[in-house]
């Protein structure tokens, strides 16, 4: 057993936002899927769903989310959208972004890229919402809020894993603060 995987792993998963033209295929997906579905809940409430987004029509609407930082998603292959019904836990965001950096990570060892656009709390324009507008566009039942968008595909970019010699070290206290 390697005890240097699960770190690798979270070394080396960056924030991708250029993607190439290439499908990802239904066995990756269902794996990242299925992950989500393991994902831990509280009380095990799993109030956590997820809308596989693959159409490019729906993925340019999805990018006009947000005035910034969600336009690239238009240029990804897939998207995965994270919501959690409101009346099944008082937690749901803490549940719906575990089951994000779940996904994130098992798509980044499956050789995909991924990045995370947060939609919850943000704004498309000065009258909608950003949850108001993707609840429009897919036809969310408002009982649901969405947390964010994880664009995913394979990469069309590079980027340095994490260095360790830059890591804020004194984050980390022990014993007491």
């Amino acid at each position: 057993m390697n005890m240097n995987c699960f770190f690798n792993l979270a070394k080396t998963r960056r924030s991708i936002r250029k993607f190439l033209p290439q499908k990802v295929e239904p066995e990756k997906i269902s794996m990242i899927t299925k992950v989500a579905l393991m994902a831990p809940a509280s009380k095990r409430s799993n109030p956590w769903e997820f809308v596989v987004v693959q159409q490019p029509e729906m993925l340019q609407k999805l990018s006009q989310c947000r005035p910034k930082n969600s336009q690239f998603l238009a240029g990804a292959p897939l998207a995965i959208v994270v919501l959690a019904d409101t009346e099944k836990s008082n937690v749901w965001m803490v549940d719906a972004a575990i089951a994000s950096i779940m996904m994130q990570l098992q798509a980044h060892d499956l050789g995909l890229g991924s990045c995370w656009i947060h939609v919850h709390d943000r704004q498309m324009d000065e009258n909608t919402s950003s949850e108001d507008y993707i609840r429009g566009l897919l036809q969310i039942p408002t009982q649901y809020a969405i947390l964010n968008i994880l664009a995913v595909g394979y990469p069309n970019e590079t980027k340095n894993p994490h260095d360790e010699e830059k890591l804020a070290y004194e984050k980390v206290h022990f014993e007491k603060f």
